[in-house]
Protein backbone atom coordinates (compact mmCIF):
# COMPACT_ATOMS: atom_id res chain seq x y z
CA UNK A 1 0.00 0.00 0.00
CA UNK A 2 1.19 3.51 -0.75
CA UNK A 3 -0.23 6.71 0.68
CA UNK A 4 0.91 10.26 0.04
CA UNK A 5 0.28 12.94 2.64
CA UNK A 6 0.75 16.59 1.73
CA UNK A 7 0.89 18.60 4.90
CA UNK A 8 2.46 21.80 6.17
CA UNK A 9 5.24 20.79 8.56
CA UNK A 10 3.83 23.04 11.27
CA UNK A 11 0.61 20.98 11.19
CA UNK A 12 2.32 17.68 12.04
CA UNK A 13 1.18 16.79 15.53
CA UNK A 14 0.50 13.76 17.69
CA UNK A 15 -2.90 13.21 16.04
CA UNK A 16 -1.25 13.02 12.61
CA UNK A 17 1.29 10.49 13.85
CA UNK A 18 -1.47 8.46 15.50
CA UNK A 19 -3.33 8.38 12.18
CA UNK A 20 -0.24 6.93 10.49
CA UNK A 21 0.12 4.34 13.24
CA UNK A 22 -3.56 3.39 12.96
CA UNK A 23 -3.32 3.08 9.18
CA UNK A 24 -0.20 0.91 9.11
CA UNK A 25 -0.39 -0.89 12.45
CA UNK A 26 2.73 -2.92 13.16
CA UNK A 27 3.98 -2.88 9.55
CA UNK A 28 7.39 -1.55 8.65
CA UNK A 29 7.03 1.71 6.71
CA UNK A 30 9.35 4.17 5.04
CA UNK A 31 8.90 7.89 5.56
CA UNK A 32 10.41 10.19 2.92
CA UNK A 33 10.22 13.94 3.42
CA UNK A 34 10.61 16.33 0.50
CA UNK A 35 9.86 19.98 0.08
CA UNK A 36 7.07 20.71 -2.39
CA UNK A 37 8.03 23.09 -5.18
CA UNK A 38 4.88 23.86 -7.16
CA UNK A 39 6.78 25.69 -9.88
CA UNK A 40 9.10 22.76 -10.46
CA UNK A 41 6.12 20.42 -10.66
CA UNK A 42 4.32 22.64 -13.18
CA UNK A 43 7.42 22.95 -15.36
CA UNK A 44 7.90 19.17 -15.62
CA UNK A 45 5.45 18.95 -18.56
CA UNK A 46 6.79 20.52 -21.75
CA UNK A 47 3.28 21.75 -22.64
CA UNK A 48 2.78 23.36 -19.21
CA UNK A 49 6.24 24.88 -19.37
CA UNK A 50 5.57 26.46 -22.78
CA UNK A 51 2.20 27.86 -21.66
CA UNK A 52 3.60 29.26 -18.41
CA UNK A 53 6.59 30.88 -20.09
CA UNK A 54 4.27 32.38 -22.72
CA UNK A 55 2.04 33.75 -19.96
CA UNK A 56 5.07 35.38 -18.32
CA UNK A 57 6.00 36.98 -21.64
CA UNK A 58 2.42 38.19 -22.10
CA UNK A 59 2.57 39.94 -18.74
CA UNK A 60 5.95 41.48 -19.52
CA UNK A 61 4.72 42.71 -22.91
CA UNK A 62 1.26 43.59 -21.55
CA UNK A 63 -0.40 41.44 -24.23
CA UNK A 64 -3.45 39.19 -24.01
CA UNK A 65 -4.30 40.46 -20.53
CA UNK A 66 -7.81 40.56 -19.11
CA UNK A 67 -8.78 43.57 -17.05
CA UNK A 68 -11.54 43.20 -14.49
CA UNK A 69 -12.88 45.96 -12.33
CA UNK A 70 -13.14 45.11 -8.66
CA UNK A 71 -16.72 46.34 -8.60
CA UNK A 72 -17.63 43.77 -11.28
CA UNK A 73 -16.66 40.87 -9.06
Amino acid sequence: MSTTYRVNASNIDAAFLEEIKATYGGKEIEIVISEVDETEHLLMSSNNKARLLQAVENVKERQNLVAIELEDL
